[in-house]
């Protein structure tokens, strides 16, 4: 990826009969003039495994910047093996699919254990996702873990559990998302964020550069728009700049007013 484009989550851009919806993800950004766009590759809900997109060639070929987001449920921490095993195949495949259509990484969820088991394990599982794939040549593309918001077992909501995940993983290539409505909700100070989590993880690959509905702490994952949410704008331009890497908006609005966003941060990252 370049230093900071800035991209916007634009949904799988399909059909439920896997038709281009709207001209697709490309038309999208070129509505919003996004230099990139973050796509599912099918339900989010779904354990489907993706299909060839109609616009893989254009993908391929376009200058966009296109970041894949795995599917919500996947959860290869738990120690439930009929979650854990098919989820992992399920990684698996989204990765392979992200790289067919040129993705520059593959965003996926900390993911959590149940209560009465310990986190440790949670992150030794991660630790396996990693492993078990390497015996196949390891994944073909950038794994982007994500802080997660809520979640007293969760792999990522806390900033030492994701110290210890990264402890496990971060030899093995796994990259950091920074969502910051996110971290907002799980009570870590935005003021240091970037430094914070750096310090853990030595990277930040992505940031989801979001508001929230709700207050410090709340644990809640509502998202709202860049100007108009509970965390001051000019401090989450404060994260966008510190953190000097690409960017996605998952705010909720129209073209018009996501088009307003990019031209807002393209303003406060110089341009």
């Amino acid at each position: 990826m370049g230093r900071h484009p800035i991209g916007v989550h634009v949904g799988p851009g399909l059909t439920d009969d896997g038709e281009l919806e709207d001209g697709g993800p490309l038309a999208r950004a070129a509505e919003m003039d996004a230099d990139g766009v973050q796509v599912f590759l099918t339900d989010p809900q779904s354990y489907k495994n993706p299909k060839p997109r109609p616009d893989q060639a254009d993908l391929l070929a376009s200058d966009v910047v296109v970041v894949v987001h795995a599917p919500y449920m996947l959860n290869v921490a738990t120690t439930n093996n009929r979650i854990r095993v098919p989820g992992r195949k399920l990684l698996a495949a989204h990765a392979s699919a992200a790289a067919a259509i040129g993705a520059a990484g593959l965003v996926v969820h900390g993911g959590h254990v149940l209560a009465e088991d310990d986190p440790a394990v949670g992150v030794d599982n991660w630790r396996k996702t990693f492993a078990y794939q390497e015996k196949d040549g390891g994944f073909p593309l950038p794994l982007l873990i994500e802080n997660t918001a809520g979640g007293g077992n969760a792999m990522a909501r806390d900033l030492d559990a994701v110290d210890r995940l990264f402890d496990a993983v971060g030899d093995h290539g796994a990259g950091f998302v920074l969502d910051t409505c996110h971290a907002w909700a799980a009570g870590w100070d935005l003021a240091t964020v970037v430094d914070d989590v750096r310090a853990r993880t030595g990277r930040i690959d992505l940031v989801h550069l979001n508001n929230s509905r709700d207050p410090h702490g709340s644990s809640r994952d509502r998202h709202a728009p860049l100007a108009d949410g509970e965390i001051p704008t000019e401090l989450l331009l404060e994260v966008a700049r510190a953190a000097d890497c690409p960017i996605v908006l998952e705010t909720p609005g129209d073209a018009a007013s996501h088009a307003a966003e990019i031209s807002l941060l393209r303003t406060a990252l110089g341009g």
